[in-house]
């Protein structure tokens, strides 16, 4: 399958899912792909065909954009370059989770998320601790009993108890054991903490210095800037109480200047984000719903209110 293809397919299915799909962000470089919202989640998801073309630069960038917006970064591939990915496995790259368009289907269409995971070593499940020491308890087994049925030592057995997650292998055997599932699902859309720890968060770009007088103007009327290196704008900005943002483009107004606008208001759209694009000159009101602002307007606002207003007023014009 292509990657065009792959794109349009999970467009497609997220869209039989429920989700509100953003258009496709063609431009490069970029660090998503499109961003679905169904209620309160949201997605910013990366297709590829092969997954090991997902760098660590790309998966910093998605999780920093998943901070900003509220949003769930997420890779939905069909491959390794030596093997295809297992349907039904949570994979990891930079931080990000990673699966299949089959495992994308399970847990999107038929709400059937996963419930195994690659780490390092294998594939491992995540046992319900807390259910495995009930039933234990009920059915009157001791640690000592069970750790010789599984070929463990006791002391395993109880850290399988206390939250220690196990190999498939043994989960397999505790589930045949008690005659009932013990394996807790990977909670995908809050990033799959509980099996995964993604390290420290990387620090942001620095601001393009052609961008400064933008940063210059957010930062006086009050809003927190988050510059961006791979997304289809330039910064995502937001006040102190997180109520209000803003997705921000610069530069000269040409065709792919337009372009960039569009996906900003598609995007903005899903994510429920006001989306401005300053330009040197401008012959119209916005794009799509992104505010188009002259930059020598733009350096004169001085109020958060007036910004506010104008982002508003000039977008709904181009809704």
């Amino acid at each position: 399958m292509s990657r065009s293809a792959l794109v349009g397919n999970i467009t497609a299915m997220l869209e039989d899912a429920g989700f509100t799909v953003s258009d496709r962000c063609a431009i490069r470089p970029k660090s998503f792909d499109i961003a679905a919202r169904r209620g309160d989640d949201v997605l910013l998801l990366k297709l590829l065909a092969n997954i090991d073309a997902f760098d660590g630069y790309t998966g910093a960038e998605m999780r920093r954009l998943g901070e900003y917006l509220d949003a769930t970064p997420l890779v939905i591939g069909l491959r390794t370059r030596d093997e295809e990915l297992d349907p039904g496995v949570v994979y990891f790259r930079h931080g990000v989770p990673v699966f299949s368009p089959d495992t994308a289907m399970d847990l999107f269409i038929e709400e059937v998320p996963p419930l195994i995971y690659a780490a390092p070593g294998g594939l491992y499940v995540n046992i319900d601790g807390d259910l495995l020491s009930e039933i234990r308890s009920e059915q009157e087994m001791s640690l000592g009993k069970l750790a010789n049925e599984l070929g463990v030592s006791r002391r395993t057995v109880s850290k399988y108890e206390d939250g220690m997650n196990a190999s498939v292998d043994v989960a397999a055997e505790l589930e045949d054991i008690f005659d009932q599932p013990l394996a807790s699902p990977v909670d995908v859309l809050e990033g799959a903490e509980d099996v995964h720890e993604r390290g420290d968060d990387p620090e942001e770009p620095e601001a393009d210095p052609d961008d400064a007088h933008i940063v210059t103007v957010l930062t006086r009327v009050g809003f927190e800037v988050h510059p961006t290196s791979r997304a289809p704008f330039k910064t995502v900005s937001e006040d102190e109480s997180r109520e209000r943002r803003m997705l921000t483009g610069h530069s000269k107004f040409t065709r792919t200047a337009e372009k960039r606008a569009r996906i900003m208001s598609s995007v903005g759209r899903v994510t429920e984000t006001r989306s401005v694009y300053v330009v040197d000159h401008a012959k119209r009101e916005s794009v799509d719903g992104t505010a188009l602002i002259e930059r020598e307007e733009f350096e004169r606002i001085d109020d958060p209110e007036e910004l506010e207003n104008l982002i508003r007023d000039r977008g709904e014009l181009g809704a």
